[in-house]
Order: structure tokens, then sequence, then C-alpha cells
């Protein structure tokens, strides 16, 4: 499928970078000095989406002059999801921009990011994804761009052979090459979006509240033949403190439900007719997560049996309240 629409002939051009925030104050001050320290021929706006933070954001934000800055306040947390595609919609309806540049509180470009945005042709691809690190220097592995491996003979052979995870994620050589990397899925930590891909697919999906929203999104672009391309020389700072990637336990226990719900949408999305087949070894994969869940293996299960049905029924209207009493109110 074709909408028609391209980005030839557009360039760089002016930017509005969109920051969903939720209650992360510290976080925030930092990714908002990072990106009004920005050369405003670089940067045009900063737009921060902030979901009825109870923490001070709101004073704070008020008290700021920046003329770059702009703020759109939400009457109740809309998740980061929700976040994201109300921003990306104000961003586009009220300043006209020719990339829309998402990311959360607590991550922020290199000081160089923007310019070297700016100093290289992107009329390539309807979307750029960034490369994550944490401040250490580390790839970020949450924020790795993949190649979806139903789409790709090779890669799935390398992802069922042992690759897991690596199998299907790009790794440090597409980190260190010249040249940016065709990729199928991106995280919402630097990626730059053009009007060309929205009057493609649309806006991410705010129903989904968190998780997945920005793999679905960039999925589907990729589905409906817009090009999404990895610049590695893009770097970005993904900074989110105590939550560890290699923890086996989530919390707070309504994300459960928002984790494997979602999932269910994005496996079923990458893998096409496949999904069926490999839906018994998931759901069992994510039903062993139990063991990690001592002392809450009752409402664990609760969360995981609604979110495996909601997720093939494609139901996300679901309240978050809904969720957080399913979850004992934790």
């Amino acid at each position: 499928m074709d909408s028609g629409v391209t980005v030839e002939q557009q360039g760089a051009g002016r930017v509005v970078a969109v920051v969903v925030t939720f209650n992360r104050l510290a976080q925030l001050q930092v990714t908002l000095s990072r990106l009004l320290a920005t050369a405003p021929a670089d940067l045009d706006v900063v737009l921060v989406v902030d979901n009825a933070s109870t923490d001070g954001t709101r004073d704070w934000l008020v008290a700021q002059t920046d003329p770059r800055l702009e703020v759109l306040r939400c009457a109740t947390n809309i998740g980061g999801a929700g976040g994201f595609e109300t921003g990306m919609r104000q961003a586009m309806s009220q300043f006209d921009p020719d990339w829309v540049l998402v990311m959360d509180d607590d991550a922020r470009p290199d000081p160089s990011a923007l310019e070297t945005f700016h100093a290289h042709d992107r009329s390539k691809a309807e979307a750029w994804a960034a490369a994550v690190y944490h401040p250490d220097g580390r790839i970020c592995d949450m924020n790795r761009p993949s190649v979806n491996p139903f789409w790709n003979p090779a890669v799935l052979r390398r992802t069922v052979t042992g690759g897991g995870r690596n199998g299907f994620h790009i790794g440090r050589a597409e980190y260190e090459a010249e040249s940016p990397t065709s990729i199928d899925g991106a995280s919402f930590v630097g990626l730059f979006v053009s009007p060309a891909a929205i009057a493609r697919v649309g806006y991410p999906d705010g129903s989904l509240f968190i998780y997945g929203d920005d793999v679905l999104y960039t999925l589907k672009l990729r589905q409906a033949g817009g090009e999404i391309l990895f610049d590695p020389a893009l770097r970005f700072e993904h900074d989110f403190g105590s939550i560890g990637e290699d923890k086996p336990r989530i919390t707070p226990l309504w994300k459960v439900y928002y984790y494997t719900r979602n999932l269910v949408m994005v496996y079923r999305l990458a893998a096409g007719w496949l999904f069926w087949p490999i839906l018994p070894l998931i759901s069992l994969k994510w039903f062993l997560k139990l063991r990690h869940y001592e002392g809450a293996r009752r409402r664990y299960l609760g969360l995981f049996s609604r979110a495996l049905r909601d997720g093939l029924l494609r139901r996300t209207k679901v309240s978050h309240e809904r969720v957080k009493a399913w979850a004992g109110g934790s």
C-alpha cells in the first residue's frame, strides 16, 4: 500500500520535539535543559505533554520563559501512548513541522544530535531512529531497533537457532557503521517522524496506555511501505535510573496487564499467520514468569489472563483505574 506521499525535497526543515512526562520533574528538567540548549535553527519548538503530574511539574513548567517551550497539560494521566498520540497531533496541527521528534522525559539527545540531523539528507526515509545509550555509554538494550524476523527468513533462522533477542535486534556492528541501516521496529526515544509517515499510517494508538505503542506504530509504517532508517550518528541518552533491563519482575504490578496485552498485538502484527502456531509458546513463556511474583501470584494470573484475552480481542478501551483495581491497587 502506498499513500502517494513522499519525503522527496523535504530535507531536514522544521523540527518539533514532543516530550511526554509524568511525575519525573528532576528528569524532565535535565531533558528540557538539553533540548533548549540546542540552537533554534536546529530545534524550533519543544512541546511537553504533562500527563497530569502531581509532583510540582506543572508549577515548574509555568515558571519557564523560553519562547520555544510549549506545554500541553492533560486533565488525567493518559499514559505514555496517550501522551505521544496527543502530542504528535498537537505538534502537527499547531506548528506544521517537517519532523516530529519524540522522547520520554528521561531521554534526551546528545548536544550535537539535532545539528547532525540537519547536516545530512533526510529524504531517504519517512522516519529516522537514533542510537540510544545509557549515561555510562552502554547501548540501551530496551531501545535497540529491530528487524521483523517474520518478514526476513535469514533473521528468523538466526533468531530460532539461538540468537534470541540478538537475532532480530540490530547489534554493535550497526551502531558502529558509517551508514544507516534499514529497520522495521523502533522505540519512541529519539524517533524522527515525518508528515509523510503520519499521512501513511496516522498517529500512534493512545489507547494502549503504555508499552508496545512505538513498535506497533513503526511496524505498521513498514508494513504500509514506509522506510525507517537507523542512523548511528544520531545519539541519544536514556537515563531510566533504577529500573533495570534485566529485572524479571515488572513493578508496579498493574503494568503486567499492559505489557502482556500489547505484546500479544505486537506479535500478531509481526508474525501474521504464524502468530497462531507460536501463541501457545509465547503464552507459556509469560505464564512461567509467575515464579517471579511471590506474594502476588494470584493477582499476576488474573492480570495475565485478562491481558491475553483482551490482546486477542484487540480490546484497548479498558480504563486505567480498572486495571489498577485488578492489580489490587498496586
